[in-house]
C-alpha cells in the first residue's frame, strides 16, 4: 500500500487548495477578526472586551453579523486575553479592514486605583479562515485495476488485482496492492485515501492554529489606527 506520485500530488493538492482560497478571497462574505491582548497587563484583556463590544455595535449598525467563534479568557471576569470574531455580511472586509492593527482603549483601570495609564492596547488581525474539512465521497474517488511488480505468485503478475484510486478533487492518488483480490485492494485504497485526506485537514487546522498564536506575539503599542473611549468621556 503506498501514495503513487508523491510531490508531484503533493503539489498538485496544494494548487487546488490555493485555487479554493483564492475564490474564497474573491467574494469575502465572512472574515475572522482576530483581537488579542498579547502579553499585555490585566487590563488590556479588559479592552478586548471593550473593544470588541464597540465593534459589535458598528458592525450591527451596518447591517453586519458577529460572532465569537473562539475565546480565551482573562484574568478577571467579562475581560479575554483574545477573542476571535467572524463577521459576515457584504462589507465585512472593509469593517475588518479599519480594525486592523493596534487599538488604543484609553480609559482608567478598573482594577489598580493607583495606575496612571490610562492607554491599553490590543493587537486586531485578520486571519485565515479555520480550515474546512474535505468531504469524503466515494463519488469523487476514480478506481482503475492495474499490475504492479514484486513477489505475490502467478495468479498475482498476470490478473490485474491491484488499484489505483484517484480523488478528484484533490488529485491526491494512492495505488494498493497488498491483497490479491481486487475489490479487496479497493476498500483498502478507500481507506486509505480517507486518512490521507484527514491527515492533510489535520496538518492545517495545526498550521493555522499555529499562524494565530503567533499573532498574540505582534502587539505594537503607540500609533493605534484607532482609539476607542467609554461613552461618557468620547466628547471630552
Amino acid at each position: 500500500m503506498r501514495d503513487d506520485g508523491g510531490r508531484d500530488q503533493t503539489v498538485r493538492d496544494d494548487a487546488w487548495r490555493r485555487g479554493q482560497t483564492k475564490q474564497d478571497r474573491a467574494h469575502p462574505a465572512q472574515v475572522d477578526l482576530l483581537l488579542s491582548a498579547g502579553r499585555g497587563p490585566q487590563e488590556c484583556a479588559w479592552a478586548v472586551a471593550e473593544l470588541a463590544t464597540r465593534l459589535e455595535a458598528e458592525a450591527a449598525a451596518r447591517g453586519l453579523h458577529v460572532r465569537r467563534r473562539d475565546s480565551v479568557p482573562g484574568e478577571r471576569p467579562d475581560s479575554w486575553r483574545s477573542l476571535l470574531l467572524r463577521i459576515t455580511g457584504s462589507d465585512a472586509e472593509a469593517l475588518a479592514r479599519s480594525w486592523t492593527g493596534t487599538l488604543c482603549w484609553q480609559a482608567p483601570s478598573p482594577y489598580r486605583a493607583s495606575a496612571g495609564r490610562k492607554n491599553w492596547y490590543v493587537t486586531a488581525r485578520i486571519c485565515e479562515p479555520q480550515p474546512r474539512g474535505t468531504t469524503f465521497d466515494e463519488a469523487d474517488v476514480h478506481v482503475v485495476a492495474c499490475r504492479t511488480g514484486g513477489p505475490g505468485g502467478q495468479h498475482r503478475n498476470k490478473a490485474s488485482t491491484a488499484v489505483r484510486a484517484i480523488h478528484r478533487p484533490t488529485g491526491l492518488v494512492v495505488v494498493v496492492d497488498d491483497e490479491r483480490h481486487l475489490q479487496a485492494n479497493r476498500r483498502l485504497a478507500l481507506g486509505l485515501l480517507r486518512r490521507r485526506l484527514a491527515e492533510i485537514d489535520a496538518a492545517e487546522v495545526r498550521s493555522a492554529d499555529a499562524v494565530r498564536r503567533h499573532l498574540h506575539d505582534e502587539l505594537i503599542r503607540g500609533n493605534p489606527v484607532r482609539t476607542e473611549r467609554p461613552p461618557d468621556t468620547r466628547t471630552r
